[in-house]
């Protein structure tokens, strides 16, 4: 690690710390520092959520930051600051999709152009509103597990790292990610 990069984990823990005592500026500079790497889990999140959603990265982090900006949450650290964004961008991806889908606003009526892989991208979206309600459901019984979820495949964490933010060898890790995709394998085809 070089001292540039000290430097910045210093940086983010002092607008971390800033930001949970309820400092407004401390909490935007914290998500301009971040901007970047926010920014790449929101280009993942959108990927991981099949494509099928017309919503752009930018927006789709614009969005996560005003519903963050509306919460009192804490963040002990970096990755967890990350995870918590990721958490809220699947959650804005999932409400988009059914908005998009509800009977009440047209959604029945799909306009589309002529492809190939249509049929694919359906089930893309299908399987991110379901995944997102396997996840809650997940996040209802094993906090622990559907956090390792979002870190792994959302956030694009690797075990490595998620071992390291939790203090765990990466064989553990390894372990609850089979664990994890078991039970979200379960909840789904119990769908």
């Amino acid at each position: 690690m070089s001292t540039d990069d000290s430097a910045d984990v210093a940086t983010v823990a002092s607008l971390i710390a800033a930001a949970d005592a309820g400092d407004a500026a401390s909490a935007e500079a914290l998500f301009t520092t971040l901007y970047q790497e926010l920014h790449r889990v929101a280009r993942r999140q959108l990927r991981a959520g099949g494509g099928a959603a017309t919503l752009g990265a930018t927006t789709l982090l614009h969005e996560c930051y005003l519903d963050m900006a509306g919460r009192a949450a804490a963040f002990p650290d970096q990755h967890r600051f990350i995870a918590y964004a990721a958490h809220a961008m699947r959650g804005l991806i999932v409400d988009y999709i059914r908005e998009r889908r509800a009977l009440k606003r047209g959604g029945e009526f799909h306009l589309t152009a002529l492809s190939t892989q249509v049929a694919e991208s359906i089930a893309a979206v299908d399987d991110t509103v379901r995944l997102g309600d396997a996840l809650d459901r997940l996040l209802g019984t094993d906090p622990a597990l559907a956090e390792l979820v979002e870190l792994k495949f959302f956030c694009g964490f690797s075990f490595a790292e998620i071992a390291a933010m939790r203090g765990v060898s990466e064989r553990t890790v390894q372990r609850d990610w089979q664990k994890a995709r078991l039970l979200l394998h379960g909840e789904m085809s119990a769908e």
